[in-house]
């Protein structure tokens, strides 16, 4: 699949998710500094898509962006540690788990960003209690694979796989867009 246009179209803080073309949307959900933002722009090839920040945190709002005039890449704020209030905090993890559990959109799937270098941490393993719970498609995209020695890739995607349920999972550079291909292709089944 090749990506040939992405636009930001909205930023939505409230609850309704829908669009008026009711087109497919492939949400991104991650920890804070798990490069969420990062993936997004190295899957449409553009650098400058979504606002990377080295600030935890700074995305406050579910970030609609249009690809190819077919569906939407939804970027999430991220969970966990951020530069901002306990309140705000919660706030926006309150806005992700409604999304999963009432919204009145179903996403085609999710994919979560961990760092492969950390794995699943204790938030994102709540996170993927709260997606199982829904009976949501998941795909769990270990990025910053890089970073790992290339020796221990396999045995660290396996062992993450493992831990959620062997759920799918791919890794992924964002520095240097290995698994980019392997997420497009998983978006243009599900289209």
């Amino acid at each position: 699949m090749k990506i040939l246009s992405a636009k930001f179209t909205k930023g939505i803080v409230g609850g309704d998710y829908s669009t008026n073309d009711n087109l497919l949307q492939f949400a991104f959900l991650g920890r804070s500094n798990s490069g969420k933002s990062s993936v997004i722009n190295s899957l449409t090839g553009q650098k400058k898509l979504v606002k990377a920040s080295k600030m935890p945190g700074k995305t406050v709002e579910a970030n609609f962006f249009k690809i190819n005039d077919q569906f939407y890449l939804v970027d999430f704020p991220g969970y966990g540690f951020a530069l901002r209030s306990i309140a705000d905090r919660n706030r926006m993890i309150k806005r992700i788990f409604w999304y999963l559990e009432f919204s009145n959109v179903k996403p085609r799937i999710i994919f979560l960003i961990i760092d492969a270098n950390v794995g699943l941490t204790e938030l994102d393993r709540e996170m993927l209690e709260v997606i199982n719970k829904n009976n949501h498609n998941l795909i769990i995209i270990a990025n910053k694979i890089d970073k790992v020695a290339k020796t221990k890739w396999e045995s660290k995607i396996q062992e993450i796989s493992k831990e959620a349920g062997n759920a799918k999972v791919l890794g992924y550079s964002a520095k240097t867009h290995q698994g980019r291909d392997e997420v497009l292709s998983e978006i243009e089944k599900l289209l």
